[in-house]
């Protein structure tokens, strides 16, 4: 990495651990084709394309030039990834392909928005997120931390551990664990984004009644066979499916 250093407004922590590297090399094996975001300095993308076509989209320009030379094999693209094609450059990738990332903590939320939307292009994703993120994304039904996105990312894909990773891992060192999970899309259709925001509404106020949060939509309760009276993180995926059937099919929905 040379004298490169870290940017604190852009929270950048550069990744230095072999082992953590490793398993998110393992993770991402067999895909002929990478979206990485967000690469650095270009650790993880050296790993990737040894063995796959990698697309890396980087906005500072410094840690674009140290990726280009670490890893020549890559095409990095100096581009901000919250405004980038991803379904374009997706499709000039070979298949399998996916998409990789040590995601930047302050826009983690939209990069798993952008994922999601991704979901039916790809064979995977492996993203590194806040250890706190990533707990949520995991959170099953009755778990208080469960909110919206938890629900849409499920919707999306199954989900699996692949490691934890402490502070020591970066440098500089961050103040909170990372955690690193494997995303593999589902077979099912994914929601509409109309349908996603009546579940982003239903959690605007997680720790009220689906009743008082919905207020101001028309829902069928009794067609849904769900309760008012239910908070939004209760909620299995069969009673999202039935609510937003509910909501469709009434008359302003």
């Amino acid at each position: 990495m040379g004298g490169l250093r870290p940017r604190k407004e852009l929270g950048q922590h550069f990744l230095r651990s072999d082992s953590v590297i490793r398993q998110i090399l393992a993770a991402a094996d067999g895909l002929a084709g990478v979206l990485e975001i967000g690469p650095g300095p270009g650790i993880l993308t050296q790993g990737l394309a040894a063995r796959s076509t990698v697309i890396a989209l980087e906005l500072d320009d410094r840690l674009a030039e140290e990726a280009a030379r670490v890893a020549p094999k890559a095409r990095i693209l100096r581009q901000d990834a919250l405004q980038a094609d991803w379904a374009a450059l997706l499709g000039e990738l070979p298949q399998p392909c996916g998409i990789v990332s040590n995601m930047p903590y302050q826009i983690s939320a939209q990069l798993l928005v952008r994922t999601a939307d991704c979901a039916g292009l790809i064979d995977r994703a492996v993203l590194m997120m806040q250890k706190e993120v990533g707990e949520k994304l995991l959170a099953l039904p009755g778990d208080s931390r469960r909110g919206s996105l938890s629900v849409w990312i499920q919707a999306c894909f199954t989900l699996q551990r692949v490691c934890s990773v402490p502070p020591g891992a970066f440098r500089p060192p961050p103040k909170v664990d990372s955690l690193v999970l494997r995303l593999t899309p589902r077979a099912e259709p994914a929601w509409t984004s109309r349908e996603q925001s009546l579940v982003r509404r239903a959690f605007s106020r997680p720790l009220k009644t689906l009743g008082n949060n919905l207020k101001q939509e028309v829902v069928d309760w009794e067609a849904a066979d769900v309760s008012p009276g239910s908070r939004p993180h209760q909620l299995v995926e069969e009673e999202w499916k039935r609510l937003i059937a509910a909501w469709s099919n009434s008359p302003n929905g």
